[in-house]
């Protein structure tokens, strides 16, 4: 009896197999997942019209992913950062501005805790997870723009602050302002629609135009004193070192820019490889070896990209669960780990956004596809948050085995 002898099934007949997909069985980023799907539906509309995405922070809400890493005692999940910014990196393959609000979401809250004043930040806390709110920030630390005068038990602001990432669809917002008579930087958290607030929602950027990164406007705003949280920590090489564990804001800001970053390569290469599978007109690029090159280059550097961003994560997990405890050599650590994924991330979603378009040519030279969203996203963080900072930083670690000073930028 002869042996049967099955046909080898061709690259047409096989599924192809899984591309980013989240590895991990956490609940939270399961949800996050799906609402991925939903966000990709529209997001290449919702880049050109800009405007605000309040049906997606809606949504966000209603799957309850707004108090996750709250602690349990205020009614949060007690989830790392980890959690917060793997689901950053899964909306952004897909909407990057999204992405990004959600993680600076988390930098804005959380950040209130790093000032030490348990007394007012729980109660805010309490409020915020059981309503799950939104937040912003309107606390640029480059721009001298905002002052406050005291005026018996409350300050009172005029000024305005640029870069109020998320301030268009906040529920509340993380602000700071310079004394007008001492110069010294103080912070609150305040309802995002207090009298004199005016979120000026004016973002013109070439990308990332559902980010409400504009101006937020303050007209004789009043803050009460009891709202005025301790003080930052000087993030000035030329002061005294404040302890590591208050100077953690930076990496969890780049932390979250860094899993855009990767989200956004990611999501090109997921693109460019469904359109190449699934339009009538792309198919015959699959067998073109020029379009094979490119894809199977951006897919490796994409690889090696999540790698680093993953053992950033884990760096920063650690770094965050020490605590008060932090020392300035974990600070270190976790810094050069981030910065060096960071780095990579930056150049390899550049080249990922770049490539989408080579390999699919004319495809993508359609407006109505939006595939251009990826390029413009990127490159307008790249000019925000330059990596040469970065960079920097981790060579001198290299040949020194100084840990990074804490700057706005490590």
């Amino acid at each position: 009896m002869s042996a049967v002898i099955l046909p080898h099934p061709t690259l047409q007949e096989q599924p192809p197999p899984p591309l980013f997909e989240p590895e991990s069985a956490n609940p939270y980023i399961t949800r996050a997942a799906a609402l991925r799907a939903l966000f990709a539906r529209d997001a290449a509309q919702r880049d050109r019209a800009g405007g605000r995405p309040s049906a997606q922070i809606a949504l966000l809400r209603q799957e309850g992913l707004l108090a996750l890493l709250l602690p349990t005692a205020v009614g949060g999940e007690a989830q790392p950062w980890s959690t917060a910014l793997r689901i950053t990196r899964l909306l952004s393959q897909v909407d990057s501005a999204v992405g990004h609000l959600y993680g600076y979401h988390y930098v804005s809250m959380l950040g209130l805790g790093l000032r030490q004043v348990p007394a007012q930040v729980e109660p805010l806390w309490r409020r915020s997870a059981q309503a799950q709110w939104f937040w912003g920030n309107t606390a640029n630390s480059f721009s001298k723009s905002l002052f406050g005068r005291r005026e018996g038990d409350h300050f009172v602001l005029d000024g305005f602050r640029p870069f109020t990432s998320g301030s268009h669809v906040a529920d509340w917002l993380s602000i700071a302002w310079e004394d007008a008579a001492t110069g010294e930087r103080r912070a609150a958290a305040i309802e995002a629609h207090r009298p004199g607030v005016v979120i000026e929602d004016d973002w013109d950027g070439i990308g990332q135009r559902q980010t409400g990164s504009g101006r937020v406007s303050f007209h004789g705003v009043r803050v009460h004193a009891d709202e005025v949280l301790g003080p930052p920590a000087p993030l000035d090489p030329t002061r005294a070192p404040a302890e590591p564990w208050r100077t953690v804001v930076p990496l969890l800001q780049q932390s979250v820019l860094l899993n855009v970053f990767v989200g956004s390569a990611q999501g090109a290469v997921r693109t460019a490889r469904d359109t190449l599978l699934d339009a009538p007109t792309a198919r015959r690029l699959q067998h073109d070896p020029a379009v094979q090159r490119v894809l199977g280059e951006l897919w490796s550097r994409t690889r090696a990209a999540t790698a680093l961003a993953d053992r950033a994560l884990r760096a920063l997990d650690a770094a965050t669960a020490r605590g008060v405890h932090l020392t300035a050599e974990e600070r270190g650590d976790a810094a050069v780990a981030i910065a060096a994924a960071n780095g990579l991330a930056g150049e390899v979603a550049l080249q990922a956004a770049t490539g989408l378009i080579e390999a699919l040519g004319p495809l993508a030279a359609d407006r109505g596809a939006g595939l251009d969203r990826f390029w413009r996203n990127v490159r307008i963080h790249t000019l925000h948050n330059p990596a040469e900072y970065k960079v920097r930083n981790v060579g001198r670690h290299f040949l020194s085995g100084q840990p990074p000073a804490p700057g706005t930028f490590q």
